[in-house]
């Protein structure tokens, strides 16, 4: 076989490969949204859930990018919703049924107080598929500050009143979200060791604040799509977020958005595999250049041997300096005093050999010749003026005589250098 028929093959094969994947992806595409329109009846064009990743706390004690380094394990265009602050019924059946007319699965954080007053609106989450947390007892905004055994006892009696609502502990996962995310450290280490994993998010919509249900859907859209993917916090008990919801699973399935659902791994229910860059939000690749500089390396010296000293010559005593940073402190009002030069007041120079010496240079390298020419003539008529000669070698008495008198035919005289006025120079310079 020659290379021109071994290269012709291998691009049918490269081909095949990738119509076969084309074809698979298509098909794997087609299962989901078959499965999706089973799952939601009445509802083909229903957002749904595309997938429920299982999680293990004690691996992952902290998520959520808004405080923490990690957050779920989520492909681009997957999000997380999750409920605070409930059960009131009014508010949170109407929530509770947005889900459901969409086939979304989400994870809620009940307030102890909220569950031992409406167990049966705790028991509905359950009932409709989705996860069950806690958020403390009575919801104070001070647990980055407060005691840790109030903390402590805050965390228990939410986890009991809800497992009473509940009634299976088994039911309840081992997700917490500190309220306001006032986090501290020793809530989260107490968390931790409880095997209890905190939760923050990755972005809000600010449903808390006394905003409109618009700015509540406008929020959420354009901060999931800064960051593409992540956990959403909302509260099922404000009015303003059942009127936003609709809106906002609108436009996440309008955007390609995904709902992914999340559970607590047991010894039933193996956690999802994953790799530890999944857990960041955006993975830093290979082929990207990054800001981190290399650390300092310790270095193991083979023997302890100290170097020589270099030997100070003529040129490092001209650049050393000799001000004193020691001077005395001169009193208020005192004249100041010259202070001393900066530089040496005498360097030590080695005199210089005469192999050293350079030699003399010529006296004529720096002679420049001159260059000698004939001034520029021109014409220019005179005024009628007395014009006197310079008196010729002789006596006296003969200079004297010889005077010139007013010349009335105004005779040319020759000015070196003058340009007569209206004519432009004719005379040449005298060659060089």
């Amino acid at each position: 076989m020659n290379k021109a028929t071994t290269d012709r093959a291998q691009r049918l094969l490269c081909l095949s490969l990738l119509t076969g994947l084309t074809l698979f992806t298509a098909a794997a595409a087609s299962a989901t949204s078959a499965l999706s329109a089973e799952a939601c009846p009445g509802n083909p064009g229903a957002l749904g859930t595309s997938r429920t990743i299982v999680v293990d706390p004690r691996e992952h004690p902290k998520i959520g990018t808004m405080q923490y380094a990690e957050t779920l394990p989520l492909q681009d265009k997957e999000v997380v919703l999750t409920f605070d602050d409930g059960p009131i019924p009014k508010h949170s059946n109407a929530i509770l049924d947005i889900l459901a007319s969409e086939c979304v699965k989400a994870t809620f954080f009940i307030i102890g107080r909220m569950a031992k007053e409406h167990p049966e609106g705790v028991r509905k989450l359950i009932a409709l598929g989705h996860t069950v947390g806690t958020h403390s007892q009575n919801h104070p905004l001070s647990m980055n500050r407060m005691p840790i055994e109030k903390a402590q006892q805050e965390i228990e009696d939410g986890i009991a009143n809800t497992t009473a609502a509940l009634g299976d502990p088994a039911l309840l996962s081992p997700f917490f979200r500190i309220p306001g995310l006032l986090r501290a450290s020793v809530v989260e280490d107490y968390l931790a060791s409880r095997g209890i994993q905190t939760w923050s998010a990755d972005f809000p919509a600010d449903d808390w604040r006394h905003v409109s249900s618009q700015k509540v859907h406008d929020l959420a859209i354009s901060r999931i799509a800064a960051k593409g993917k992540g956990i959403l916090l909302l509260h099922d008990i404000q009015p303003r977020t059942v009127a936003a919801l609709p809106g906002i699973l609108r436009d996440l399935k309008a955007g390609g958005y995904r709902i992914v659902h999340v559970e607590a791994a047991t010894p039933d229910k193996p956690k999802t595999p994953t790799e530890p860059q999944q857990w960041q939000l955006h993975p830093v690749s290979e082929t990207v250049a990054v800001t981190r500089w290399h650390k300092v390396p310790t270095f193991a010296f083979a023997h302890d041997d100290m170097l020589p000293a270099p030997a100070i010559s003529a040129s490092d005593q001209m650049l050393s300096l000799t001000e004193n940073f020691d001077r005395m402190r001169r009193p208020r009002n005192a004249v100041p005093l010259p202070e001393q030069a900066p530089w040496p007041r005498a360097a030590a120079l080695h005199a210089m050999t005469s192999s050293a010496s350079l030699p003399v240079p010529a006296q004529d390298l720096f002679e420049l010749a001159e260059r000698h020419g004939k001034p520029i003539k021109a014409l220019v008529q005179l005024p009628h003026h007395a014009q006197q000669t310079a008196p010729a070698r002789g006596s006296d008495s003969d200079a004297i005589a010889k005077l010139i008198s007013i010349d009335a035919s105004a005779a040319r005289r020759t000015i070196p250098g003058a340009i007569p006025p209206g004519l432009h120079p004719t005379a040449v310079a005298a060659p060089r």
